[in-house]
């Protein structure tokens, strides 16, 4: 059975990832590309459009399906951060006020304090409502 995760980053990083065809969780560690197993579903969040931005800017980014088992080390020279192959559906971004109300995430109290961890499990329900909102 494939799972839905969300993966905080910043926008100019995942248009990055979309144009790779890769994913890049918490800053390049391995840990979290290793939960997510070929079928699930990665759903980008990207609350600044730069890493290091006060603006926020709160964003459902992109959508992709994990695509194998194999995570690797990339060499960028002094940064080697762990990726993994991820095909990306075709999608528009989508404000999170427009979801808000109907995502069970962020019905929970205090929830964006779980995105500080940068990948947090999705439920289906709003594995499915965000996908048709950004894909409509």
């Amino acid at each position: 059975m494939s799972r839905g995760w969300l993966g905080v980053v910043s926008a100019a990083h995942v248009r990055r990832g979309v144009e790779l065809g890769i994913a890049q969780i918490n800053h390049g560690k391995r840990a979290p590309l290793a939960r997510m197993k070929p079928g699930d579903t990665l759903i980008y969040y990207s609350p600044t459009q730069q890493r290091g931005d006060c603006t926020p800017y709160q964003y459902f980014t992109a959508i992709g399906v994990v695509a194998d088992d194999e995570i690797w080390q990339a060499d960028e020279g002094d940064f080697t951060p762990y990726r993994r192959r991820i095909d990306y559906l075709a999608t528009t971004p989508v404000p999170l006020a427009e979801l808000r109300t109907r995502l069970h995430l962020t019905g929970e109290p205090n929830w964006g304090y779980r995105l500080r961890y940068g990948l947090v499990p999705l439920d289906a329900h709003d594995v499915q409502n965000i996908k048709a909102a950004m894909r409509a």
